[in-house]
């Protein structure tokens, strides 16, 4: 028989973090992480996750488009001081947010976390932190629209009280190299290859001509000459000018690794991941397997949805503002 105080700590342990795989679907639970929980609404504001569903699934039936930025926006908050919704908080006359930023710029989809928080708030005031709302928002974008991989996540974060300009030097910068992402990921816990599955999510969306005109100034060997001309059109029409990541930008698919195997990459910090001798095997990996890319990709996000998760912030009661 274990002794109770064994027994006590394999229970702790197990409560945790618990992780259910569900090969069917491809599915990921996790109870307990970090005091989240995958139940944490169920009693308190049990109608939030359909809530989140139906308003992001409207949202994008009109403009497909927004999936790539709600994936980005969540992302884009979770790597500045964790998950915490910094990213939504406006501007004061005091204070420069995150949003301001230019590297937050070219975010959208601020609309869609707003109307959601509205109907949340009319079901149980003060309870669902716009924290949470963005990380489901962004799940289901990826699913539901776009025909990426189902994941869930645990429930429970706080809204932060800081977002500060500043902050967002931390972003990575489209002109990073493979070597400079595995140290500024490291730095959050992630493995080469998990930087290499979250890059992925670039498959869906677009990039702005003043991120990558620095590769058409001079020749750049890593860059396939046609695809040149193309990046070159495109910039024409100035630094606003979008260019698709991979031919399907409302699809969530294994392209974007496709496309790096031809050089047509179109960032520096895209086409670096084949570049380097580290990072090449996981590019080549997801190229061919779309669905071992969908596994990682999945892992990587729950991972990324527990960063540094605060359990001293607030609900707020509009996204937008501190109470």
């Amino acid at each position: 028989m274990l002794h109770e105080k064994t027994c006590s700590a394999m229970a702790n342990l197990v409560r945790v973090l618990v992780m259910i795989v569900i090969m069917s679907g491809v599915r990921f639970i996790i109870i307990g992480a970090d005091g989240l929980d995958m139940n944490y609404y169920l009693a308190s504001c049990p109608f939030v996750e359909p809530i989140v569903k139906d308003t992001v699934n409207r949202a994008l039936q009109n403009d497909p488009t927004l999936a790539a930025a709600l994936l980005r926006m969540h992302f884009h908050d979770c790597f500045i001081q964790g998950c915490d919704g910094s990213v939504l908080i406006d501007s004061t006359k005091g204070n420069t947010a995150e949003k301001d930023s230019p590297a937050n710029l070219s975010l959208r989809g601020y609309e869609i976390i707003d109307d959601i928080k509205e109907q949340v708030e009319q079901q149980c005031p003060g309870v669902v932190s716009c924290a949470d709302i963005l990380a489901m928002a962004a799940r289901d974008a990826v699913f539901f629209q776009a025909g990426g991989p189902v994941y869930d996540i645990p429930k429970g974060r706080k809204d932060g009280r800081r977002s500060r300009i500043e902050d967002t030097i931390n972003l990575p910068a489209p002109t990073l190299n493979a070597s400079q992402l595995i140290r500024m990921f490291a730095q959050h816990g992630f493995t080469a290859q998990q930087m290499v599955a979250l890059s992925g999510g670039h498959t869906l969306g677009v990039a702005r001509c003043s991120s990558f005109k620095n590769r058409l100034n001079k020749a750049d060997p890593a860059l396939d000459s046609e695809f040149a001309k193309t990046l070159s059109k495109t910039c024409r029409g100035g630094d606003n000018s979008e260019q698709p990541f991979d031919p399907t930008r409302n699809d969530f698919d294994n392209l974007y690794y496709n496309a790096l195997l031809r050089k047509n990459g179109v960032l520096t910090s895209d086409q670096t991941l084949y570049s380097n001798p580290t990072t090449r095997n996981f590019v080549n990996g997801y190229a061919l397997n779309q669905a071992m890319f969908f596994f990682d990709f999945q892992q990587a996000m729950v991972k990324m949805s527990l960063l540094d998760v605060k359990d001293d912030g607030e609900v707020r009661e509009n996204c937008r503002k501190i109470n």
